[in-house]
């Protein structure tokens, strides 16, 4: 008895031995539970630690799927925080074919600046089914950190562990043809209003409200802050949308912003009163921003209308000059009237004859007879249009994507060339033309106007055009002659402005256009007088008013 007793004991540990040994190989098999954290966006994503649990042996199937839930939802995590559809592609059972599209769409919606997905531990749902929850957290412009919950769904498919997919991994409440949509809410009462740079509303008959007319109409948005939020919506079809993020902003910008100085335009407007017909831009030579435009022409006539520029044009003639071979000291004639040869007759005003001067003296004076025959003697038609492209000009018929804030005609005759050479003839600008160019003379380098929307989409403006260094000294030479000694001299200017006056004949038989344009410090300026008579008589006075303001 004692024999069998001992016997049956022996059997009884022999078995829970064995019946040990084989759970703990059983378990080593056993799927991990993953607790995936994926890194923010473009960047490796580990997968995190692996827990084994022991229980009881199971019958092994006949053929096993190859890999594991956990496996295929940590490649399918990393490839989607890297943005890598085609992989995530690969891991989805039977993918539409838009699939990448509508990730594409989502992302672009959301605009998140990082994306960050934690995988919680997956949960078997059949023996071959099973699913993972996960949460996304999405850092948003302004709104912060947008946090949700979802669940990635897989089954084995030809022996492989496959996501089943749908919208809803994107986001819980998204359902076929649905997605997510960014919206940006209507306004509240009240319209933005342009202010100047400063943010001070513009001053009153400021002459500029035909331009701040035109800039809201543009749909031009504020240039600080954002004026209404904006909305993440989950648009599915045959449902209403319904918000899930939204962002709106502490308080409203106060204005449009422009490149408008207040002192500028206000010094501008005032030095229009009781002048009729007439307009004053001012620009930065540093940067082709408009600091003023005071237009008592009508519309947006200083930027669109073009005139004769008269004398104002002999700047342009000068530089051509100056770049073949004259320079600031070359003596030079100034008949009071200049026969081109087998041509017509050109005459200086009222006849004057100051006879042999320096190129700087000719141009201070304003001889007309003095362009006329360099121009016909040393230039043709070809290097005038050249120079006056490089100051914005162009040719009528001719498409090179050069601005045409002025214009002239490809002169073919002597007489032509002689009266485009002064400003006459074919040549037409506009009073933003002609500040521009005082401005290319003060800065050495000819510069587009910038838009009046301080940060408004600059788009493809033209490439900024240099003067040549012996040009550029050699028309600032030429400018302040005309201040000092010249026809704008002793005639209110404050001290360091140089400029250059105009007397335009209207091709209409009306009464002559006047004109000034010049520079002072980082300020240049055009001041036009629709019938005003002379440069000096109508238009010098005003810049005068204008710059003694400031």
């Amino acid at each position: 008895m004692r024999n069998r007793a001992l016997l049956a004991l022996v059997m009884v540990a022999a078995a829970i031995f064995v019946f040990g040994v084989a759970g703990l190989i059983v378990s080593g098999r056993q799927e991990p539970i993953a607790d995936f954290v994926a890194a923010p966006r473009g960047t490796p994503a580990p997968a995190g630690p692996q827990t084994l649990q022991l229980r009881p042996p199971e019958p092994s199937p006949v053929s096993s799927p190859e890999g594991s839930p956990g496996e295929t939802a940590a490649a399918y995590f990393q490839a989607w925080v890297k943005s890598d559809y085609d992989a995530m592609r690969d891991l989805v059972e039977d993918p539409p074919d838009d699939f990448a599209d509508q990730h594409r769409a989502f992302e672009d919606a959301a605009l998140s600046k990082s994306l960050r997905i934690t995988v919680g531990n997956f949960v078997r749902t059949g023996d071959e089914t099973a699913e993972v929850p996960f949460t996304q957290e999405r850092n948003e412009q302004e709104a912060g950190t947008w946090r949700f919950e979802s669940r990635l769904h897989l089954a084995v498919r030809d022996l492989t562990w496959k996501v089943l997919w749908t919208p809803a991994v994107l986001h819980p409440e998204i359902q076929p043809g649905g997605g997510l949509v960014r919206t940006e809410p209507e306004p509240g009462p009240g319209p933005l209003r342009p202010v100047t740079r400063g943010g001070r509303e513009f001053p009153q008959n400021s002459g500029a409200e035909a331009y701040l007319d035109n800039l809201m109409n543009q749909g031009v948005a504020p240039a600080t802050g954002v004026a209404v939020g904006w909305a993440l919506e989950i648009d599915n079809p045959g449902m209403p949308a319904k918000t899930v993020l939204s962002y709106t902003p502490e308080k409203r910008p106060a204005g449009v912003r422009t490149t408008i100085d207040y002192e500028v335009q206000a010094a501008a407007a005032r030095a229009l009163d009781g002048v009729q017909r007439a307009a004053i831009v001012a620009v930065r030579p540093s940067t082709g921003e408009v600091l003023a435009v005071a237009d008592r022409l009508g519309g947006l006539g200083a930027f669109e209308n073009k005139y004769p520029p008269g004398s104002t044009f002999k700047t342009i003639t000068a530089a051509a000059l100056l770049t073949n071979g004259l320079s600031p000291d070359s003596t030079v004639e100034c008949p009071a009237s200049y026969q081109i040869p087998f041509h017509r007759s050109i005459s200086n005003y009222h006849n004057e004859n100051h006879g042999a001067v320096t190129l700087r003296q000719a141009f201070a004076l304003s001889c007309n007879t003095t362009f006329a025959r360099l121009t016909v003697e040393r230039l043709n038609g070809d290097t005038l249009v050249d120079q006056a492209r490089a100051f914005g000009f162009g040719v009528p018929g001719e498409s090179d994507g050069t601005s045409t804030c002025g214009s002239l005609q490809r002169p073919e005759k002597l007489d032509a060339l002689a009266e485009d050479s002064f400003g006459q003839g074919t040549v037409e600008a506009t009073p933003l033309c002609m500040a521009l160019v005082a401005a290319a003379v003060e800065s050495g380098e000819w510069r587009q106007a910038r838009p009046l929307a301080d940060e408004a989409q600059q788009g493809e403006l033209p490439k900024n055009v240099p003067l040549s260094s012996n040009v550029a000294e050699g028309l600032r030479s030429l400018m302040s002659a005309v201040t000092i000694d010249g026809t704008a001299a002793g005639a209110g200017l404050p001290q360091g402005v140089a400029g250059k006056t105009g007397t335009a004949e209207d091709g209409q038989g009306g009464q002559d256009h006047a004109w000034f344009i010049g520079y002072r410090g980082d300020l240049a300026f055009a001041v036009f007088v629709e019938h005003g008579g002379t440069g000096r008589g109508a238009a010098v006075p005003i810049a005068a008013r204008f710059l003694k303001a400031l």
